[in-house]
């Protein structure tokens, strides 16, 4: 097992040598055509902006994932989706999701903080260039106004490519607005015949929303599955 170091020329090392923490590369930049090969090979990157001062690269031998027909959204999520109380929209405010990731729960400043202005603007880029997306989750500022101006509460964003969805940050500022935004995101990838969604990581949360592990092969068999018809 080993960690390669990469240069300016655009390149990754085969995943399967990497450790077992699925670290695989240091180096390189976050330029969009470095994204976009990343992505396109499971590659993803992760690292503490303000101890480490070149990107780390990551990609996992299992991957955790969410196939969008198999989202599972619980009794009590039904009950309040029911309810309308909140307004789900797609790359209406990248900005405002992008950067309620990084400050939501004080994460800008906890140790080891991993969205910071780099990262911000290498998928601002990638946005603007039609590469990544957000989904967002709005409340009434005021339910007693007429204007019915909306408030961003929660919301996810991640790169988009060969019709999957690799996510990368979701935040919540009122109860359950990020599985708001992650039922959405698959509901609408089923729509339009989604792959997957990366989730990256396991936790107790997608965990609950019908996220299982796949292995790399299997993943990038997926991910390649268009370009083989």
């Amino acid at each position: 097992m080993a960690v390669y170091q990469l240069d300016h020329e655009l390149w990754f090392p085969d995943p399967r040598l990497g450790e077992r923490s699925g670290l695989v590369a240091v180096g390189g930049d976050l330029s969009v055509e470095r994204l976009l090969l990343a992505y396109s090979n499971g590659f993803f990157p992760w690292f503490s902006f303000r101890d480490i001062d070149e990107p780390h690269w990551y990609c996992p031998q299992d991957r955790y994932v969410i196939f969008p027909k198999e989202i599972h959204i619980s009794h009590s999520m039904k009950q309040l989706m029911r309810q309308n109380k909140y307004t789900v929209t797609i790359n209406e405010y990248f900005d405002g999701v992008i950067r309620g990731c990084s400050t939501a729960d004080g994460r800008y400043q906890e140790s080891g903080a991993w969205l910071g202005p780099e990262i911000i603007r290498a998928y601002t880029e990638l946005y603007r260039r039609g590469y990544a997306a957000s989904v967002e989750v709005w409340e009434p500022s005021d339910a007693s106004s007429e204007t019915k101006e909306m408030k961003l509460v929660g919301g996810l964003y991640g790169v988009v490519i060969r019709h999957a969805f690799f996510g990368e940050s979701m935040f919540s500022l009122v109860p359950n607005a990020s599985k708001l935004a992650l039922i959405h995101l698959a509901k609408t990838l089923d729509e339009v015949g989604g792959l997957f969604i990366d989730c990256q990581f396991e936790t107790p949360h997608l965990k609950s929303m019908g996220g299982k592990y796949i292995s790399y092969d299997k993943y990038m068999e997926i991910l390649n599955k268009q370009e083989l018809c």
